[in-house]
This record gives structure tokens, sequence and C-alpha cells, in this order.
């Protein structure tokens, strides 16, 4: 089976991999990622499929076009296949583009009006697939929406209070990092019980409510800035936090908007963004590190919380993302809040970030996943280039 290209842009990153269909499932041949996109501290790395550094290169790479030209060089000298179509990450495709389907002329212009709900995710998304276009003219190229698997979400769950006129203007709530979910779901396949709660803890961050398998809450909202507190972005607010910045601080929506996403959140609290020195400041007695990593921590157990509720109990709570898998700490302090749910973990599998960290005797089963949203992609794109066949 040819391979697809799958791209997963952001705003100042490129991760990409190429996938073969393998006894019914992709299978990755090799995969890389592009850091540091317009400084000149770029690096460029390409790994093969057990995880073996095949490329290195720090330079400057002004774009995610140069980035994937740098990519597609490196491809061909490597002797790579060829794909045979092209699949991307798109966070948000508004009201409009919510299920995983081909790139055309119009739904390349529907994506870029928009860029309103997400305007930190979508121009970057479209370059790239408009970059793909010029430089791969006979390849079909797919979206997968990080909207469409909170597509199951009830109407009491998606509609906010607000007049009519609104919702159908497309202010609803979407929820995000829905292929990561997708990917976890699929990879449980059996062992997937009835009520679950998935807690994807990166730099963007947010959880879900899993019912038999489909979505039925999830923490953000409009956009990707929505709740709870994350790296940079602040998370869901009082309505008139927003408002008071405008009228008495005379925030105009562009500040508004770089104070929301990029410079709230852990950031904001504890002076940096990454969880790694928020726990080392910690341990070394700062208040403020230690703040941030409270209201972090309680603002996910409250989430679980509330699913449980919205589930009618738990079976199985997963931590998956970059602070989800690696943070021992984060883990512990959201489990510790969350017993009268019957959640007990076992601190040498906790501290050793096991599959499984609860204790035998937990009523609640909690792993530690890791998320697969390039291969997920490639599912999705394989199925949608048979059925355009």
């Amino acid at each position: 089976m040819k391979p697809i290209l799958v791209i997963n842009s952001g705003s100042s990153s490129l991760k990409f991999g190429l996938f073969v269909d393998q006894g019914g499932d992709e299978h990755l041949v090799v995969r890389g990622n592009a850091d540091a996109i317009g400084s000149d501290r770029s690096t460029l790395e390409i790994f093969d499929e057990q995880g073996n550094q095949i490329f290195k290169e720090t330079r400057c790479l002004d774009s995610q076009k140069e980035a994937l030209n740098s990519i597609s060089e490196q491809s061909a000298a490597l002797k790579l296949e060829p794909p045979i179509a092209v699949g991307h990450r798109v966070v948000h495709g508004g009201p409009h583009l919510v299920t995983h389907q081909r790139i055309t002329a119009e739904v390349l212009a529907t994506l870029q009006r928009a860029v309103h709900f997400a305007p930190v995710h979508i121009p970057a998304a479209v370059e790239i697939i408009r970059h793909v276009e010029r430089v791969f003219p006979q390849l079909p190229q797919f979206a997968c929406f990080d909207t469409a698997f909170h597509q199951t979400m009830p109407e009491a769950v998606y509609r906010y209070p607000i007049p009519e006129k609104y919702f159908a203007a497309g202010v609803r709530r979407f929820g995000f990092h829905g292929l990561s979910y997708a990917s976890i779901v699929h990879d449980l396949g059996k062992d997937l019980p009835s009520k679950v709660v998935i807690a994807h803890l990166g730099n963007g961050a947010s959880l879900a409510a899993i019912a038999d398998g489909k979505s039925v809450d999830t923490s953000m909202g409009l956009t990707p800035t929505g709740g709870i507190p994350m790296s940079t972005r602040a998370g869901d607010l009082d309505p008139g936090v927003p408002l008071f910045l405008i009228r008495n601080q005379k925030l105009d929506t562009d500040a508004l908007e770089t104070l929301l996403n990029h410079n709230s959140g852990l950031k904001a609290l504890g002076g940096t963004n990454d969880m790694r020195e928020l726990q080392k400041a910690s341990d070394s007695g700062d208040s403020k590190a230690a703040l941030a990593i409270e209201i972090f921590c309680r603002s996910i157990a409250k989430t679980i919380a509330s699913f449980a509720a919205v589930l009618g109990g738990l079976d199985l709570l997963v931590f998956a993302g970059g602070i989800g898998e690696h943070s021992s700490t984060v883990r512990a302090s959201v489990c510790d809040r969350l017993g009268f749910l019957g959640i007990a973990l076992d601190a040498a599998r906790n501290n050793a970030s096991s599959a499984v960290i609860s204790a035998d005797s937990s009523k609640v089963r909690v792993r530690v996943m890791s998320t697969e949203e390039e291969k997920q992609i490639a599912r999705y794109c394989r199925v949608l280039l048979q059925a355009h066949s």
C-alpha cells in the first residue's frame, strides 16, 4: 500500500509522518519535526520507525513552507517512496467544516473565512495546504478537524445561553484535541469501558467525557482558548474580565487576544510556561510556581469530577499529552483530590509513568497513554482516499 504523508502544522512548528497500511492499520515509516520556525535556531529532525534519528539540521527556517521544502529534499535524499495523498490536522473549521474531508477550492475558501475562530492555528494550516498544492499539484489533500470528534455532543452541551442569532453565526461549543481523543479511543479498542475521561495535558490542554466511545462533553468551547488554564492561555474566565480589560485598561481586541492566548495561564502565574521548570521552582520554595501548579491541577480535578457527574460515574481516567505523560507530580496532585470517586494511585507506578498507575484497590482505572494524532489522521485519510477512488 502506498504511503500517506501527514502534516501537523503549528504557529512555529511542523510535525510530519509517512504512513503505510500494514495488516489493516497504519504503520509509521518515518516521522519528524521542525521546531522554532522563524528563528535562527530552527531544528529539523527525522526519525525512522524504531525512533532512531536519521537526520538532524539546525539552521534558520523562515516559515512552514521552507520547513516542508527541507522535509521534501531530505525525503528524496533518503529515497523514501513518494506519498499518494497528504493529510492535514486542522484545529478549527468553524461551523461549516466539522467532518474530515477532501480539500477542494470551496473547502479552502470556507476555511479561510473561519480564521477568526482560531487565529493562532488556521493561518498556518492554510499556508501549508496552499504550498503543498503548488509543490504536489497531483496529490489529493485531506483536512482532519480537531472539532469533528465532538460532533456527538448533545445540544444541551454545545449550546450557549445567548440569543439564537449568535448561535446561527457559529457561536457554540466545538471542542478540540479531537484527533488525540480519537487516537486514544482507537488504541484502547476492546479495553474501552463505558465511562471514560481523557485529560490531554500539553501546551494546549483539555479534557473530554467519553460515553461508549463517543464525546458527550469537553472543556474547550468556541475556541482553543477556553477550558482549564494552559501553558500560555487563560482558559475560562468570568465574561466580565475581558469587558473590564477593554473598558478600564483600554485593551483593543488584538491586545486582548495576545493577552489571553500568549501571556496568561501558567506563564502569567508562575513566570514560565514550562511545567518542568515550574516543578523545579516549586520544589525550591517558589510560591508563585507552586500556586500555578495548584491552580492548574485544581482546575483539572474539578473538570474530571464534573464529567463524572455527566457520565454517571467513572470507569477509566487517561492522562495524555506532554504533561499528562511525563509529570507524575501533576497526576498525583489531580488524583489526590479525587479519592471520593474511588481513585487511588500506586505511587511507584505513577513515579515510573507506567501504563497503569492506579492502585489495585482503585475503583477507577488510571492510565498513562501516548496520543498518536498523526497516525489517526493517516487512518482517516486512508478511508477517505478509498472512498474517493
